[in-house]
């Protein structure tokens, strides 16, 4: 299994209009592409959260392929839309990993 892993930091400003968001629309966009089967969002503890709360998406999916054609053919699209939502009022990093 792949987990396409999305850590986001976001500003104090937007972080309960960008959870619903993320739970009601991005996340659900993303599974639409059927690509990736499950998710799950967590908050990460232990944060200095002073600047606003740390958020992790990994989205499972069976194959590399899959994961190839995500970053390809919708990823772009979904890193616009984040940005034309909420602007430089969050940082993410990405990593992919495999279940050993």
């Amino acid at each position: 299994m792949i987990i396409y892993n999305v850590t986001v930091k976001v500003s104090v400003a937007i972080k309960d209009s960008w959870l619903e968001w993320m739970k009601q629309e991005h996340i659900p966009a993303i599974l639409e592409t059927g690509l990736f089967h499950d998710y799950r969002i967590c908050r990460l503890l232990e944060q200095d959260d002073s600047d606003g709360p740390t958020y992790v998406i990994q989205f499972l999916t069976d194959t590399l392929e899959n994961y190839y054609t995500y970053l390809q053919e919708h990823s772009p699209r979904f890193r616009q839309q984040s940005f034309d939502t909420f602007g430089d009022q969050f940082v993410a990093f990405r990593t992919v990993m495999q279940v050993v």
